[in-house]
């Protein structure tokens, strides 16, 4: 056991995270945001002081042709418009995936859309692709410079686009950030956006990644880069005859790799005690999606020779493992990371090395 972080994990468990849960009278959106630009305002010297004291040794890992100097992410959602990216590596993430993201910035669903399920150490969200749009992302990327670790961004349908014009959608997003993106995350499984799981299916999914591919591939070329990767994340309610179309799509779409899994609209392995908030619409993360990710990881892992980030339910080293040894080659985390804070990091990044 390493003290350091037995210390942090009691201190952020007892002291920090009842206090964050109390802000804006228990309104988690509200302690997500003040927690977000606390940590913007991290000096250059604090940043360094924060990444001295939760470095632990980790190896690089090699995934979709880029470098990973470790293999524990931020899972996007987290960090949607990129305010905080400095922070990240020095709370030992090895890559930051921003967003969801949209080509015309939104406000998002209505208040309040996060919800704590404490007992269950589960997230429900309905925030509705809510971020600043591509451009400003972008020209934040630009400001803020190379951040020391890979930065996806995810990528989403502007709410206002009828879905049989996403493509042009999501293209507007890739033109505007491929030039500060090291890869690209493309959102077809959020389920808090109408219509938008409709993209998952066979023949518009194959037309979406076909455009974007061919897309990074064009901006590559004008360049003289190499284009950047491609990966499309889904849901955990597919069922394998729909994982195998996914996978077909990719198969043919040349896309870098898969990310399992986003949230459910299921509501299975909840806690006696949050069952009243059940009723809430959105996507349901955190310890209830543990296995299902898994088994999702898993299936893909047999059927398809593609990079996988695995995502959903990570809150322990155990979790991580069980992900990596399904086939995922990175984990992002996200709600574990609400409960137990900067020590997760730090112990996954000791139990994956």
């Amino acid at each position: 056991m390493n003290p350091r972080r037995t210390t942090l994990d009691l201190g952020y468990r007892h002291l920090l995270r009842p206090v964050l849960f109390r802000v804006g009278g228990g309104d988690a959106e509200a302690a997500h945001e003040q927690t977000l630009h606390r940590l913007a305002g991290l000096g250059p010297h604090r940043r360094a002081a924060i990444a001295a004291a939760l470095k632990v040794p980790t190896q690089s890992v090699t995934v979709a042709g880029l470098s990973f100097p470790g293999r524990v992410g931020l899972a996007a959602g987290v960090d949607k418009n990129g305010i905080a990216a400095l922070a990240w590596p020095a709370l030992g993430f090895g890559h930051v995936e921003l967003g969801t993201v949209t080509a015309q910035p939104q406000p998002g669903n209505d208040q309040p859309r996060l919800f704590r399920l404490r007992d269950s150490r589960a997230i429900i969200n309905r925030m509705g692709f809510n971020n600043a749009g591509a451009q400003a992302l972008a020209d934040r990327l630009r400001a803020t410079g190379p951040i020391g670790v890979p930065v996806g961004v995810s990528i989403g349908k502007t709410k206002v686009t009828p879905v049989e014009e996403a493509v042009g959608d999501y293209l507007t997003s890739v033109q505007t950030l491929d030039p500060v993106a090291d890869y690209f995350a493309v959102n077809v499984s959020s389920p808090n956006t109408p219509g938008l799981r409709s993209l998952q299916d066979k023949e518009p999914l194959a037309e979406l990644l076909a455009e974007i591919v061919t897309e990074t591939t064009r901006l590559a070329a004008a360049t003289g880069g190499r284009p950047t990767p491609v990966f499309v994340k889904i849901a955990p309610d597919l069922s394998d005859s729909a994982i195998d179309d996914v996978l077909e799509v990719a198969a043919h779409a040349d896309i870098s790799g898969i990310i399992a899994t986003n949230t459910t609209i299921g509501r299975d392995g909840l806690a006696d005690a949050d069952l009243p908030l059940a009723k809430e619409a959105g996507g349901l993360s955190g310890a209830p999606l543990t296995r299902r990710s898994r088994a999702v990881v898993e299936y893909v892992a047999r059927h398809a020779a593609l990079p996988i980030i695995g995502v959903g339910g990570v809150g322990s080293a155990d979790d991580a493992l069980a992900l990596v040894d399904a086939g995922a080659d990175l984990v992002q985390v996200y709600t574990g990371y609400i409960y137990r804070g900067p020590a997760l990091v730090m112990e996954l990044n000791q139990a994956l090395g």
